[in-house]
């Protein structure tokens, strides 16, 4: 099947995490994506995490489906490399700080005089704008500042960041959303365009009515540890075997099923417990049923017992009951895609399927510069004219 972006060219200047990330996701569909980094500099995502060998596997993640050069642009060949680079690209994918694309005559209005054409998406930790905008930014800073940290830990514990790059992948997602939304465009009018896209931005559209309930209400959504405002019981609960699992009541039916599971029908009849603010204000009552009936057992028979009695229920999964779990085998989730360096490797497909034209990793993260020749020569260098640039680490 044809991909949906076959013959979309993609220049990822990128680095940590989300703008590579968002490339990533535009390859897996077919994109053709030319990853750039320094020649002294790799990005740093491939020292992050550990490595297998003296390779980097969080690299091999966020590197898939890519191929690598190497281009130093604050060096004006590099910086004219890139230009020509850019000359027939679809999308340029950029998180430097504010200003240094400028710096190096790389701006937009620079880039579009070479081509009108090019979805430029600018990542950045607090946008191209404003009076933070010349701040370095990153994930962590986003959590904090979009209210995510704010309303996540137990009540009497600190405010909690997520142990991976929430703000980044968030960011990552509307990233790509915003590009292809763009190019949209360009169907439309002919012209690229520029995605002005900050960090703290995403995760915040995702942490629901925070700002209108404040607005609205004067409500500031306090630390609930697992439990939700919403609706009880919602919670972890601890089997007998030490695993764990998580139920969700968001539906009043699920809510009822769950109380007739736990044996405690009577508590359904409570005028309180016909709504979901009402259940939450029951919280401690609701839970400590539902702890007691889970405690007794293991946690097989606890989702069996859910599943039997059509309410919500899930195990609490590591790593390695994801890659037992029988649904996400069914739906493919994980893959094992061929390596040059590691032979192979298995990592997450890619997050959504499509009947026609399906996304798929093709390869993993290549070696640091690795396709720098071919790429170049496509251009109309000759070894000679690359032998010269690599002598003055221009690439």
């Amino acid at each position: 099947m044809t991909a949906p972006l076959d013959g979309i060219k993609v220049v990822d200047l990128a680095t940590l995490f989300a703008g590579p990330l968002a490339a990533a996701f535009l390859g897996d569909f077919g994109a053709d994506v030319i990853k750039v980094e320094h020649p002294a500099k790799p990005d740093p995502s491939r020292g992050h995490g550990p490595a297998k060998d003296g390779v980097g596997l969080w690299w091999k993640v966020l590197g898939r489906n890519k191929r690598t050069v190497t281009c130093n642009l604050s060096d004006p060949a590099g910086a004219e490399l890139l230009r020509r680079l850019l000359a027939d690209a679809d999308v340029l994918v950029e998180n430097f700080r504010p200003g240094t694309l400028e710096r190096w005559g790389l701006g937009p209005q620079e880039l579009h005089t070479v081509n009108p054409r090019l979805v430029i998406a600018r990542i950045s930790g607090f946008g191209q704008t404003g009076p933070y905008a010349s701040r370095p930014g990153f994930g962590t800073l986003a959590e904090a500042m979009s209210g995510f940290a704010a309303a996540t830990g137990e009540p009497d514990g600190p405010p909690t960041l997520p142990p991976f790059g929430l703000a980044d992948s968030v960011t990552a997602l509307a990233a790509a959303y915003a590009v292809m939304l763009a190019l949209r465009g360009r169907d439309l009018t002919g012209q690229g365009q520029v995605v002005d896209l900050a960090i703290i931005e995403p995760i915040m559209a995702m942490l629901g009515p925070q700002i209108t309930w404040y607005d609205q209400l004067g409500y500031v959504q306090p630390r609930l540890g697992n439990r939700s405002n919403n609706n009880a019981p919602r919670n972890t609960y601890r089997c007998a075997d030490g695993r764990w699992v998580a139920v969700s009541t968001s539906a009043q039916s699920i809510a009822e099923r769950v109380l007739k599971l736990v044996g405690r029908p009577e508590l359904i009849d409570e005028p309180w417990f016909a709504t979901g603010s009402g259940r939450a204000a029951h919280a401690d009552e609701l839970d400590a049923a539902v702890s007691a009936w889970v405690g007794q057992r293991d946690r097989d028979e606890v989702v069996a017992a859910f599943e039997a009695a059509q309410a919500a229920v899930a195990p609490v999964y590591d790593v390695r009951d994801i890659l037992a779990d029988p649904q996400y085998a069914a739906l493919g989730t994980v893959v094992t895609v061929p390596d040059e360096e590691l032979g192979a490797v298995r990592m997450q497909n890619v997050p959504f399927r499509l009947s026609a034209g399906p996304g798929r990793i093709r390869h993993a993260g290549r070696r640091h510069g690795q396709d720098t020749d071919e790429v170049y020569r496509s251009l109309g260098l000759t070894d000679a004219e690359l032998a010269e640039l690599r002598e003055r680490g221009a690439i």
